[in-house]
């Protein structure tokens, strides 16, 4: 079993939300800065946590579904959004679900975020369910943390998984994080209609 089960993150996001509720972190700069203009569609945002992704997403406009395995991060996301007001609430939905098993159906969302999620098996395996679900014309938007030290997504990673399809990728690169010290991997790709 991997270290960061399911059991791992629900003990870890119920010290958190009861300790810093109200210092949880907003929604990533890596994604806000690029999709703050992308007219919206239908999104999914696997490992979504608290909903920081989810929640901004909506508010521009994106028909959201939040994908998480914590019972109690995704009971934050969805009191958070309802907090917010029914036009937020109505645009998101989530799914209590193991991302290293869960599939969604495909080719169903125009984005498809997946932000510093920790997979147990194989990074490619998840790269390529993940891309499973993006519309012809969509887009994958991944991050992960960098150097490594557990089991996350690699912009290597990411090309690797999709080297046989006909991906257009705009970013697979290390970056700065916008806030905070270290860097991420940081992916970004088109799937061609």
């Amino acid at each position: 079993m991997s270290k960061y089960d399911r059991s791992f993150w629900e003990e870890r996001w119920s010290q958190t939300l009861a300790n810093h509720t109200s210092e949880l972190r907003p929604a990533s700069a890596h994604l806000t800065d690029v999709f703050a203009s992308v007219p919206p569609g239908r999104a999914l945002d696997a490992g979504c946590g608290h909903g920081a992704e989810s929640i901004w997403l909506a508010g521009h406009g994106w028909e959201v579904t939040g994908v998480d395995f914590s019972p109690t991060a995704l009971e934050v996301a969805r009191s958070t959004a309802e907090s917010l007001g029914s036009d937020i609430a109505s645009r998101t939905t989530w799914i209590e679900g193991d991302l290293n098993e869960w599939t969604p159906e495909p080719e169903q969302y125009d984005l498809v975020v997946s932000l510093y999620v920790h997979v147990a098996g194989s990074i490619e395996d998840f790269v390529v369910r993940m891309a499973g679900a993006v519309n012809p014309g969509g887009t994958l938007f991944l991050v992960g943390h960098h150097p490594l030290d557990q089991n996350q997504i690699t912009s290597q990673a990411a090309i690797d998984a999709l080297a046989d399809d006909p991906w257009e990728i705009y970013v697979a690169e290390d970056r700065e994080r916008p806030t905070g010290d270290g860097v991420d991997a940081v992916f970004y790709a088109d799937k061609p209609l």
